[in-house]
């Protein structure tokens, strides 16, 4: 059996070797109070192999899931096509189980595609150096404030209001418990805050999302000149990765540390993980970076090899004098993610992004000509945000009541804000059908 292995016997042996005469005798110390008197209402007993997979099938027809219905959700994980190839790659058991490089020159095959990792990165972002990798987006941004801090000794991060709420809540926690201000600014709707206006001599840093939270795409050069005059770093977070297809990297626009959510290329969405941080920056602020970074060399007899250059974790350095008590680099998921984008390669990558900015600009005419709906995006990549004439939340349910998932309404991530409730988010990847365009279209019309 897969699931509860033990039978009588097996249970009579273990009490007799403890000298408990019962199960009950066993947790006799277990207060009464803390013990249920009868069966949960609702839980069937055991049951055997079969019975239990079709029970957990029929649990799992209930859920409307993104391969079963139009899909429409974004906001920080979206759904794109993962080829077959990626999966097969990373469960080859040299990949499978070789994960992270504790003894890092013996496992070559992880070093070099940690190195092809970071390659691929500083070339989408604009930058020097990248490392390998981080949990995930979010928390890489708190680490990117660490950083900043560390760097220019100052201990205010400025936040924009376009920054991802949940992003957002991380960085206080991080600022809670590490001693540092964070101000963040009001929910920015309309892609309009004046950050400049804001940083000043006590600013260690300006955190800002490119597209935003509420999808609008901007020109960060400005910004990044501020913040440089007044001594603060930029750091630019990318939730959809994809996008560096077609919007010039945060590099060329200035920035001094990149975060990005890598769940978009060879990760599917998983209820929320695990995913993949991406994090790059200038090579002169390298050794404040978290993480670890992998560099190429050769061996005693001038063959090519790769080993762990620099390894400012609290696991490999003492405990003081890391930049990070990051434990893991998502190993398997960055290589899920170099394997996808090296399928695609540049061309294929800039076309993907082609694709996906093409679906979300026919979604956002069609959803903007209905009655009562305003579009609040001049310019998006594969997101945008509409204004619906009632309350999004009720609307969203009642769609997926009618099997289409059909975006996220703002208030669910940025609740008691009488400001967002009519907000909608909408994502098109290239997994949108007109089919499923026209079904989402249709039950807006009808639900509003």
């Amino acid at each position: 059996m897969r699931y509860l292995p033990l039978t009588d016997t097996d249970r009579r042996e273990m009490l007799s070797v403890i000298g408990a005469k019962s199960v009950d005798e066993l947790f006799r110390d277990v207060p009464a109070s803390a013990v249920l008197g009868s069966k949960i209402a609702g839980l069937p007993d055991h049951q055997g192999e079969l019975e239990v997979e079709r029970a957990f099938q029929a649990y799992a027809a209930k859920n409307v899931s993104p391969g079963t219905a139009p899909f429409f959700v974004g906001a920080g994980a979206y759904r794109h096509h993962v080829p077959s190839t990626v999966d097969y790659m990373i469960q080859r058991g040299e990949f499978l189980t070789s994960y992270t490089p504790y003894q890092p020159e013996i496992t070559q095959g992880t070093l070099q595609y940690l190195f092809e990792f970071q390659t691929q990165i500083t070339l989408l972002t604009g930058m020097e150096v990248a490392n390998a990798s981080m949990y995930d987006g979010s928390t890489g941004t708190s680490e990117a404030v660490l950083m900043a801090n560390r760097v220019t000794r100052r201990h205010k991060a400025l936040i924009s209001g376009g920054l991802h709420p949940q992003y957002c809540r991380i960085i206080e926690t991080a600022a809670k418990w590490e001693g540092f201000s964070a101000v963040i600014g009001k929910p920015d709707v309309e892609g309009l805050e004046d950050l400049i206006a804001a940083v000043d001599k006590e600013t260690s840093c300006v955190v800002v999302q490119n597209p935003s939270f509420f999808g609008h795409v901007r020109d960060l050069a400005k910004l990044a000149a501020a913040c440089h005059a007044a001594g603060a770093l930029l750091i630019v977070v990318v939730t959809e990765v994809v996008s560096l297809g077609l919007i010039k990297p945060p590099g060329e626009m200035g920035a001094d540390i990149v975060v990005c959510e890598g769940q978009s290329i060879g990760n599917g969405l998983g209820f929320g993980g695990p995913y993949v941080g991406l994090f790059a920056t200038r090579e002169k602020y390298m050794r404040q970076m978290p993480g670890r970074l992998v560099g190429e060399t050769v061996d005693a007899d001038g063959k090519r090899g790769f080993v762990l250059t620099l390894s400012t974790r609290e696991q490999h350095i003492r405990r003081e004098k890391a930049t990070s008590n990051i434990c893991t680099n998502a190993g398997l998921c960055a290589l899920a993610f170099t394997v996808h984008l090296t399928l695609l390669g540049e061309a294929g990558f800039k076309r993907l992004a082609e694709i996906n900015h093409a679906k979300a600009s026919e979604l956002a005419d069609r959803v903007g000509a209905l009655p009562g709906v305003t579009v609040m995006n001049e310019s998006f990549f594969n997101e945008f945000t509409v204004r619906l004439p009632k309350p999004a939340a009720p609307i969203v349910e009642a769609l997926a009541a009618k099997r289409i998932l059909g975006g996220l309404p703002v208030s669910r991530l940025i609740p008691n804000d009488p400001a967002v409730e009519n907000l909608l988010l909408l994502a098109a990847t290239e997994t949108a059908t007109e089919v499923g365009m026209g079904s989402l279209i249709a039950a807006l019309k009808e639900v509003l």
